[in-house]
């Protein structure tokens, strides 16, 4: 396929762009700014100038690509106004193509507990904008789109991500790390090299309208997560927990989302596509991997 890619540079969409070149596609990769454009160059890339709220662009990129996968999010609070509108672009351009069309969620949409794709949606404030948005994507199955949405875990590798917000997190005078929320919460997870693989699986595989959770099946609690990361930094690797009110001072409304605690295994997508992760736990990333040192 010749694959149109979004958020080419983020830690999703640079391991999916290395995912879609191993396996032989080509990528036109969406790129705002000069540095994006050479670093996407030098990953192999087909760079397109533009940027997501260029409509016209991306109807074009949907109406030429054989497929389109959307990565790219900034958190600036404006990515559901760009999503619905890069849906409102691209979704009409694909309309009776039959070409694949993969978005992006992720799995806080479902709230707390054991979840899979079945559970009932329960979002915190932060992510409550993509439940319409999603919703829409598999609705378009019915207009000859075969669109897939993605709802990946806590993404880890390179160094990268969310699992910084507790390594890098604030130490008490003693010296033990302070933990956003109790640390008794456990997240679902994923490394970022394995997840590009189940986008490129999907791509290829997916049928219209599927729905998948991009988790490992590790769910490792916060407080483990903070010792590793201690441990890989040779740090103190006691914790301690703080409150919701000191969190949320702390992280504002991202607070509410890392406070989840959620356990998922991934098995749909290993019995529909495959797929199979292979990467290091985040754990063992935090520990000896990327993020030690």
């Amino acid at each position: 396929m010749d694959v149109f890619l979004t958020g080419g540079t983020g830690l999703v969409g640079s391991a999916l762009l290395s995912a879609l070149l191993a396996d032989g596609h080509t990528v036109h990769a969406l790129a705002r700014s000069d540095s994006s454009a050479r670093a996407l160059e030098a990953a192999g890339a087909t760079v397109v100038r533009g940027s997501v709220e260029d409509a016209g662009l991306l109807a074009e990129a949907a109406r030429t690509a054989d497929g389109f996968v959307h990565t790219a999010a900034t958190a600036d609070g404006k990515d559901a106004d760009r999503d619905a509108a890069l849906l409102d672009a691209v979704l009409p351009a694909l309309a009776g193509s039959n070409k694949p069309y993969v978005h992006t969620s992720g799995v806080w949409v479902h709230g707390a507990g054991t979840i899979d794709e079945d559970t009932p949606f329960a979002p915190p404030a932060l992510t409550s904008w993509r439940l319409p948005l999603d919703a829409r994507v598999r609705a378009a199955a019915d207009d000859g789109v075969r669109s897939v949405v993605i709802a990946p875990g806590i993404v880890y590798g390179r160094g990268l991500g969310l699992p910084n917000v507790v390594k890098d997190g604030p130490r008490t005078d003693d010296g033990a790390l302070v933990l956003p929320g109790s640390g008794e919460q456990t997240w679902t997870t994923v490394h970022t090299e394995d997840l590009a693989r189940l986008y490129v699986a999907a791509l290829t595989e997916a049928a219209p309208g599927a729905y998948y959770l991009g988790v490992n099946g590790q769910n490792p609690t916060v407080a483990e997560i903070g010792a590793a990361a201690s441990r890989g930094a040779g740090l103190d690797e006691r914790t301690v927990a703080s409150t919701e009110a000191d969190t949320e001072a702390r992280l504002g409304v991202l607070a509410g989302a890392l406070d989840i605690s959620q356990q998922a295994t991934g098995a749909r997508a290993r019995a529909e596509l495959g797929w199979a992760p292979t990467g290091p736990s985040l754990l063992e990333d935090l520990s000896s991997g990327s993020y030690a040192g």
